[in-house]
């Protein structure tokens, strides 16, 4: 039982990671020679697009997925169509992830409150979208955004004409800003014979665009309850199969969606540690057709990502209970190259050493307090 992956990075690495104790083999697609997953598993090396490659694939694995939604949805659906390939997740859920404009559609047919906006193709559109939305809000492009990455915060009308220059030529987004209490995340499975599960509610901090930290469980049950019927719409509008994210606003305690994630996602690492299954797993479940794993918290959980270079591994090791996740990448600044979990019997516990050891990665980052 062979899975292929088009994308190499971390996510990648942890499926398989995860997918071995299984019995599940892997091959990855990626066109960096020191791609992370290649250090656990075979890569063949090339663009995502090659037709060739993506044949060999298709040819020597059982389905295909990926870990990253910025990848040709065109080619992989040329692909398929002509191969018969079987790609999980479904493709119209990358298409609408990998479009701000389409996310914000999704949401709105399908009843999930989101920000107001206004897609921006020219200097007169941005007009129109700062009159009819208002002030302050945010020019974003509509394709290939991720970790703070195509966004510009605008306060006046002149800034907003200085964001659309400094964006290009590209198709845009304006959004309202939303003066959210918190950000979270809620993170569930399908399969393919339509059973799902859904993870506790993630808490997030964010710091220039990146995550930092994620607990969980977060926040009251009704904002559990909340976001899990939102995420199982989405489930079922794409009769989805594998992992799916859907990002939140906390504004005065009502959820306002921010955008989708079709793939295994960062604020869910902690459930390597925390859950009876982790994501991973529970995503080669999910596309394999295999009975999906119980998503139960095994404790208070707390994540820290690792940004620009590791902290010397013996006074991260130090850290009673800490679980340290190398990626095994050259250090630069913003990236991420690793992440630490905790598992508490108590939020009071995990938030005092989760608040101690954040002070010590990553010292301009404020420490939230409780939902």
């Amino acid at each position: 039982m062979t899975v292929g992956v088009v994308g190499g990075g971390q996510l990648g690495r942890m499926l398989a990671l995860a997918g071995y104790p299984l019995g599940i083999d892997f091959l990855f697609l990626d066109p960096s020679r020191d791609a992370p997953a290649g250090k656990v598993a075979p890569v063949v090396h090339g663009a995502f697009t090659d037709p060739h490659l993506l044949k060999w694939l298709t040819r020597e694995c059982e389905v295909l997925t990926f870990d990253w939604e910025n990848i040709s949805v065109e080619a992989l659906r040329e692909h398929a169509s002509r191969r018969g390939a079987r790609i999980c997740p479904p493709l119209p859920a990358l298409a609408a992830a990998q479009d701000r404009v389409c996310e914000k559609q999704l949401f709105e047919r399908l009843g999930i409150p989101t920000t107001r906006w206004r897609a921006v193709g020219s200097p007169s559109q941005l007009a129109r979208a700062l009159a009819e939305v208002g002030l302050p809000g945010v020019l974003k492009t509509r394709r290939l955004g991720y970790d703070g990455k195509g966004q510009l915060r605008v306060r006046t009308r002149e800034e907003a004409h200085r964001a659309f220059e400094t964006l290009g030529d590209v198709p845009l987004i304006y959004e309202q800003w939303v003066p959210f209490d918190c950000e979270v995340s809620i993170i569930g499975a399908r399969s393919r014979r339509g059973e799902t599960v859904v993870y506790p509610l993630n808490g997030n901090v964010h710091a220039d665009g990146i995550l930092r930290l994620t607990r969980a469980p977060f926040g009251p049950p009704r904002w559990q309850r909340t976001a899990a019927r939102h995420l199982t719409r989405c489930l079922e509008h794409f009769r989805y199969v594998g992992v799916l994210t859907v990002e939140f606003f906390v504004h005065k305690g009502r959820l306002i969606a921010n955008e989708i994630a079709p793939r295994v996602h960062n604020s869910g690492h902690w459930t390597i540690e925390g859950s009876c299954t982790s994501q991973f797993e529970n995503h080669l479940r999910a596309i394999l057709g295999l009975p999906l794993g119980c998503t139960r918290a095994l404790g208070h959980s707390a994540m820290i990502n690792l940004i620009g270079e590791l902290a010397p591994r013996e006074r991260l090791l130090a850290c009673e209970g800490l679980h340290l996740h190398d990626y095994g990448k050259q250090p630069r600044p913003g990236r991420k190259v690793g992440h630490c979990t905790l598992v508490e019997d108590s939020a009071a516990k995990r938030d005092r050493l989760a608040r101690r050891l954040l002070a010590t990665l990553a010292p301009g980052v404020r420490f939230p307090r409780a939902a």
